[in-house]
Parts: structure tokens; C-alpha cells; sequence
């Protein structure tokens, strides 16, 4: 009885060596190869962008198709701050050309896609700063997997992620 026993154990776990890591293994490299293209396709989104000044819906189209193509669903957030040149505030900086301090407040995601969706272009100006983060909302294979071994992944959590960021250099029309 403690031979079959014995044996049932290790097919079992023979079968896990032979099968589950390997798996594990590969969807671990697909999602590796999908994080390296969503963070290409949100780099390239955010330069290109800087670099006219201003967020066509032609670009943001691009990015989701690039990312759509991966198979996995994302959440494109994006984030504008928009540089508020308060001249009128008197500070004691050492300069004699700056009258003020400069301020930014933010435009978000629903905002800018408003303005995108009604057919123009969002428009930036030089010293606004442009960043656009990227997760995926469905669970990917290797979350799967790794889930049902180490249960360590909520429902909460993401395993592809890219986010990009940087100064506007040019400003842009609608």
C-alpha cells in the first residue's frame, strides 16, 4: 500500500516538473515580451506628443491598438500638467526676471479624451509636462498560473505596467 502511495505522489509531482513549471516558464516570458511593447508603444506615445505639443487622437489610437494587440485589456491613464506662469505674485528671487513663482495644475484622463473624442487636438504648451501610465485590467496567464500555486496575487494587482513622462518641447496647435 506504501509503494503505490508512494508512486501516485511522485507521477504526481513528476507531472508538475514536467508540465506546470515549463508552462509557468513561457507565460512568464510572453508577459515579459508584452511588458517590453507596452512600454515602447507608451514611450514613443509620450515623446511624440511632447515633441509636437499637442495629443492627437491619431497618436492615442496607435498606443491602443499597439497595446490591444498584446491580447490583454489596459487602463491608459493619462495626466497633464499645465504650467500656470503666476506673474502677478511677488517673490524674493534672485533674478530680476522672474516676477512670480511658477504654478501647475493638472488635467486629467476624461478631460483630455473629451477634447479628442469632439474631433480636435489636446494642445500643450513649452513647459507643460505630459505622462501617460499604462496597466492591464485582465489577469494574464502567468497571474493564472502563479495564483493557483503561490497565492500570492490578489485581484487587485497587475503584472504588465509602463508609464513615461517628460517636459513638453514644443507648443502645439489644435
Amino acid at each position: 500500500m506504501s509503494d503505490t502511495l508512494i508512486t501516485v505522489v511522485a507521477i504526481f509531482l513528476a507531472a508538475i516538473l514536467m508540465f506546470i513549471f515549463p508552462l509557468m516558464s513561457v507565460a512568464e516570458r510572453g508577459d515579459d515580451m508584452t511588458q517590453l511593447s507596452v512600454t515602447t508603444a507608451t514611450t514613443e506615445f509620450v515623446d511624440n506628443s511632447r515633441a509636437i505639443g499637442k495629443i492627437t487622437m491619431d497618436n492615442y489610437s496607435k498606443l491602443a491598438s499597439t497595446i490591444q494587440a498584446t491580447g490583454n485589456a489596459y487602463d491608459i491613464e493619462m495626466e497633464v500638467k499645465v504650467l500656470d506662469e503666476n506673474i502677478g505674485k511677488k517673490s524674493a528671487w534672485t533674478s530680476g526676471t522672474v516676477i512670480g513663482e511658477n504654478v501647475y495644475y493638472s488635467v486629467y484622463t476624461s478631460q483630455i479624451m473629451d477634447v479628442l473624442e469632439s474631433g480636435s487636438s489636446y494642445a500643450m504648451k513649452e513647459g507643460d509636462i505630459f505622462s501617460a501610465s499604462v496597466k492591464n485590467i485582465n489577469k494574464t496567464m502567468a497571474q493564472t498560473i502563479r495564483s493557483a500555486f503561490y497565492s500570492i496575487t490578489g485581484s487587485d494587482t497587475y503584472q504588465i505596467e509602463a508609464q513615461h513622462a517628460g517636459l513638453v518641447q514644443a507648443t502645439g496647435s489644435k
